[in-house]
Order: C-alpha cells, then structure tokens, then sequence
C-alpha cells in the first residue's frame, strides 16, 4: 500500500495489487519502547492512551516536512538514512558497480541533479503533450490516455489485472473507475466550506500548472476550470469507498463485447491494442454504472477539453520532477491537503523515487544491510504462535457453528506467510535507467511497471510475488492471496525489538501479527475462501452472527471525534478496527501461553514494576503515539480506513476485560465499555 503522498505520483496509476489491508496508512516508527514515554498523572482506566503516550505527546513536535509523528513515519525516517547511504554510494560509480548498483546509483543520481531539472524546465515532458494535442479526434485521444496510463497519469479510467475474483489462481483484466486528482470523490461533491475550499485550491493549481507550462493567463484559467467540471463529472459516478469495501460490489465480470457496447466512448478495443494487452475474452468491470455515465461525459465534452484534461493529469503526475517552479506548486497543493509545513528534502524524495521505480533491486541492498536469515526465523516463530493463538479463538468461539469454524481452520492452516523479503527478486535487465535523464527514468520506470503488471492477463497467479518493498514500513494482508507479508523496514523497534523482552514485543509486532492474520476474517476478508476465491463459507447463521458483531464495532468507532468536527466513518473503518480489536486478543493470549510454558518463571517476572500482562499493553501503545496535522486528520477521515492512534488504542483497551483486569479498573470507567464490542 502507497503512503499519503498526495498529487506525488510514484508508479503507474491503476496497475496494483487488489484485496490488499495494510495494516497502516503511512510509511515509517520510533526509536524503541521506554518507559519515560508514559505519563503517571493519567489513570491508564480512564484514558489508557495519555498514560501510555502521554510524556511523549509532551515531548513531540512533527517534523516541518512531515504531515504526521508516529512509530511508523519514524522508523521511515531511519531507513531512508540507511538507503541514502546505499544509493549515495552506488551513485558514486566506478567500475566495480554491480548491474544492480548502476541502475539504482543512476537513477538517484539523475534525480538528485535538482540543477539539470531546473535548466530542462517542462522540454522533458513536451514529446508527451505534444502526443496530446497532435489528437484529432475523441477516437486518437483514447490512444494517448492508453500510453498516459502506462506512464503513470491517471486520466479518466483504471486498467490492471487482478486475480479472478472467481479463481483467484488466474489473473485477469480488469476496469475500474478513476481520473481525480483530489483523495476523494467527496472534495467533488459535498457542498460543505472545507470542501468548496479544496475545489478552488485544486482550480488554482492547475491554473498555475497551465500557466506554468505556457499558456496564456485565459486559457490557463479556462484549462482549471475544465479540470474541476471533468473531475466533478467523474466523481459523481464513482462508487464510494464504504460501499468498494464490500469485494462483492466491485464483482462484475463480463464478456469483451458487452463491455465494448456498455460504454463505446471508450473505444477499449483500440485501448486494450494501445496497451498491447494479451488477448482476453472476459474483464472485471468494478464500477460498470461509472461507465454508463462516463460514457456520457466523453459525448458531451469537446475533444479540446478532454486534451486539456489529459495533459493536465500528465503534467500534475510529472510535477514533482520537472523545474523547481513546478515542483513548488505541486507542494502548495499537497500543502492545502495536508498541512505539511516544509517540503522534504530533495534526498528523502529521491530515496522514495528510487524505491517506488526499483524497489526489489534497492531492496536487496537494504536486506543486507538490516535483516538477515535470524530476523527471519525469529518472526516465523512468533508467526505460528500468533497462528495458533487465532485458531485456538476460533475453536472457543461461543457464536460460531462447528461447521463454519471447521471452514475457517482451513483457511487459517492455508495463510501463507512472508518475511523480511520476497525468495525471488524481480529482474530489471530490461528497464533502462540513463544517468542524467530524471525524468525519462521515471517514465521508464513506471512503463516498465505498468508492461509487467499487463503482461500478467491470462496467466496463472504467481503466489510468490511481493506487493511492498523490503524496506517499507508497513504490512498487509492479502484476500486474493490469502497471505500475511512482513517487509523487513517495519521488522525494527518499536515493533521489534530483539532486546526487549516478549512482552513488549507481542505488544509491538505480536499485535501487527495477529492485526494482519484478523484480515483474513474481518469483513471484507471473511468473504475469501482458502485459495483467494470470493465465495461464502459460513452458514446462513453464522454470517447474521458475524454481522451482528461487526456491526457493534462500526457504531462504537462510529461515535469517536477524528478532529474538530468530524467523527470516524465506523462502516470505512471497520475491517482495520476488527483486525486491531482481534490482533491485540490473539497477540495477548499468546504471551500468555508463553508464559505459562516458561519453566524458569522469569516471563512473569515484573520489568519496570509493571508486569508481563501491562508491558504488553504498553508496548501496544507505544506503537500508536501520534501526533497529526490537522488538515491531514480532516483529510484522512474521507480517505483513510484506519483509525487515529488514540482510537487504535483506546478503542481497543477499553472492548478487553483482559485490559481492566491488567490494570485493575473498574466499570464505569472510561476505559470499561459498557457494551463491549467482540468479534474475534
């Protein structure tokens, strides 16, 4: 999963891996797990995340170049002084460079020349826009949307392939909707002043972006408002993020033809020729009523307006590495969105861009670095407890029929698991990287991506295949796969700390463990049999039961203030609050079972005059302390299906009797609901 890096296109728009959840939104965590973080004024049952965070929360400022403080974006900020060191020295040359060090030396090289950008100005990129206006007609246009896709603009519409939601062992094409720039379909449409204020800012950009890249003050003013009249049309036929959580609502598989008369302004069969995609028969339409309406607005717009939109996205996805004056008015917008103060040095950047174009390659470079053959058997050991810990769970489910909990055994015994990094690394003879070209590299880059994730249609889903980089600091959970994936950037403390005892640790990355494992029976993951099919395994029962449960969790988060205003969207959520509710269960009964096995009696020994069951739940929160920006809280509540740190914590503790007995609160309490929530 992509950070928060709003405008900053970082790969080719739409070609990504479908039915993944990450267990966080941001890339990046803190130095490690103390004591000195915790505020002993706060009573831990009446707000267990001031007590666990509250002298940090204190102590803390966000950075100027980032938009929130958190575990995550600071071990994000340690790994990008471990790859800068990595790419600085392969930028150096010489003629031991491997194959590998040429093309990430070289390409963070070229993008570090912030000089060669600024005297290039927008000549990079004018072959491009040149395609664009050389279009005669709507027909034409669809050929130069075809190869803007390819190199990472995202106009008008999605194309990628995906497993079959069917027979998740082979990968097919699929449509979906797409073309904003803005997060979310609601900057378009909700009437409110945060939003309208957000409309104008993006008119403004793209006026200046037009203005910027030559035209006149009219017609650039003319080409912002396009923008906004195109975008809010597609908008409006997208499909809402609560109801694309629902895998079952983006089910529509069609034939070739049908596709082709649903919406015959797209003129797909000359697309899918534009692409060069293999032949294929039938497609996923995730949104087919986006379509049908689209379909509309190519009729009623004019071929000079649909260029102007289709340069539009070329320029604002090329933004970042063209001229400063460009790069400085894609972070005004970024700005708007987000509230990020400074932009980030050009290093940190180019580091992310390197990454985001040739991750496996910089990757192994990182992995010999960070995290060797150990890190890995030590996490595949806390994996199979955490496994254990869930299926115990299950077997005592009081809800659950014996049929349907047969069903989830299966599935559980079937998760397969990767660590640290994939067995396999990607091949990336065939991609080009030049010294001195940024932006050529980055075209290259992304087309290289975009061929490779196209060339997949028709052919057997390759399960060994990664969806993050090695040194990204997040995980996921994949439906279509039905696997948990642990890159090694988020294998550090405070999520895993080697010196710290297992307490600690369980509450770190024990919780991020049984978090991802929770997915696979979360709402969403719950509808994926054993192999990565959508299909139903529970009874008619079991699936009321289950709903019945979610359902509490979405009203409970529902009621918690994200900031000023807005209240959390419980139903957007949902799967993310289901899978920190379950983890943190499963996670806490796996220490326990360490204990209990621990002959010496060490394990239940008191560390810092807290005891095994309360380090735990500290380390846990830990994990969480978060400071945001406010813009950026405002903007995640729309777009984020995560919770913010003080609700992935407190919102777990208090639905935990095991939570009021480690610290012996009472009902009544803040910390003791009075209807706790429980799925798993």
């Amino acid at each position: 999963m992509r950070t928060v890096k709003v405008l900053v296109a970082v790969g080719a728009a739409g070609f990504a891996l479908s039915g993944v959840w990450a267990f966080a939104q941001n890339s990046g965590t803190n130095p490690g797990f103390s004591v000195e973080a915790i505020d002993r004024t706060i009573d831990p049952c009446a707000d267990f995340y001031q007590y666990a965070c509250g002298n940090w929360l204190k102590k803390t400022e966000i950075p100027a170049d980032q938009t929130e403080w958190i575990s995550f974006t600071e071990l994000y900020e340690r790994n990008l002084v471990t790859l800068r060191g990595i790419l600085e020295k392969a930028a150096a040359g010489g003629a031991a460079r491997s194959a590998i060090e040429q093309k990430i030396g070289d390409y963070f090289g070229a993008c570090m020349d912030e000089k060669a950008a600024d005297a290039k100005g927008l000549d990079p990129l004018k072959p491009e826009l040149d395609r664009v206006a050389a279009a005669t007609d709507k027909a034409a246009l669809i050929d130069v949307i075809a190869h803007s896709h390819v190199i990472g603009a995202n106009s008008l519409f999605g194309f990628y392939s995906s497993p079959d939601l069917h027979n998740a062992d082979m990968v097919i094409a699929y449509v979906d909707q797409g073309g904003l720039t803005l997060p979310d379909r609601d900057y378009y449409i909700k009437d409110d002043p945060k939003h309208a204020e957000m409309r104008q800012h993006l008119v403004e950009y793209a006026t200046q972006i037009f203005t910027l890249a030559g035209k006149p003050p009219q017609q650039a003013g003319d080409g912002g408002q396009t923008v906004l009249r195109i975008e809010t049309a597609l908008a409006k036929a997208e499909m809402d993020r609560t109801q694309r959580r629902d895998p079952r609502n983006r089910d529509h598989k069609m034939k070739r033809e049908d596709v082709l008369a649903l919406a015959p302004n797209f003129h797909l069969n000359q697309y899918f020729s534009a692409l060069k995609a293999p032949a294929f028969s039938e497609l996923n339409v995730s949104n087919p009523e986006f379509f049908k309406q689209v379909n509309g607005v190519i009729e009623s717009e004019s071929l000079d307006a649909l260029k102007t939109y289709v340069s539009w996205h070329l320029l604002n996805s090329t933004a970042p590495w063209l001229s400063k004056s460009f790069v400085d008015a894609n972070f005004k917008m970024q700005q708007q969105l987000t509230g990020q103060s400074e932009i980030q040095a050009r290093w940190k950047r180019c580091v992310d861009a390197t990454d985001g174009a040739l991750g496996e390659a910089l990757g192994q470079k990182y992995v010999e670095e960070t995290f060797g053959a150990d890190g890995k058997q030590r996490m595949l050991k806390m994996v199979d407890a955490l496994e254990a810990s869930l299926g115990q769970d299950i077997a005592t489910l009081p809800w659950m029929s014996e049929e349907t909990k047969k069903q989830a055994k299966v599935k559980l015994q079937a998760i397969r698991n990767k660590i640290g990094y994939p067995d396999q690394w990607r091949d990336y003879s065939a991609l080009k990287i030049e010294p001195g070209d940024l932006l050529g590299n980055f075209l290259r880059a992304n087309e290289f991506e975009s061929n490779r994730q196209i060339a997949k249609i028709g052919k057997p889903l390759d399960r060994k295949e990664w969806g993050m980089t090695p040194p990204t600091v997040n995980a996921y959970y994949s439906g279509s796969y039905n696997e948990i994936v642990f890159p090694a950037g988020i294998l550090q403390p405070p999520f895993f700390d080697k010196k710290m005892d297992d307490a600690v640790n369980m509450g770190g990355i024990g919780v991020v463990i049984g978090h991802e494992l929770t997915h696979g029976f979360d709402d969403q993951g719950r509808k994926y049999d054993p192999r990565g099919n959508l299909r139903d395994w529970w009874t008619e029962q079991d699936g009321k039961e289950f709903e019945k449960r979610a359902d509490c969790v979405a009203k409970e988060y529902g009621n918690f203030v994200a900031v000023d205003d807005l209240k959390l969207n419980g139903k957007l959520t949902l799967g993310e609050n289901t899978a920190d509710n379950g983890g943190a269960r499963i996670a806490l009964a796996a220490l326990e079972q360490m204990i209990a096995q621990d002959k010496t009696g060490k394990a239940a020994e008191k560390l810092d005059g807290y005891t095994p069951e309360q380090r735990f739940f500290l380390g846990f929160g830990r994990v969480w302390c978060e400071k945001r920006r406010p813009e950026f809280s405002r903007m995640l509540v729309s777009v984020d299906p995560h919770s913010p740190g003080k609700y992935r914590i407190n919102g777990v503790v208090q639905n935990m009797p095991e939570f009021q007995k480690a610290w012996g609160c009472k009902s009544g309490q803040p910390m003791v609901a009075q209807s706790a929530c429980r799925v798993w």
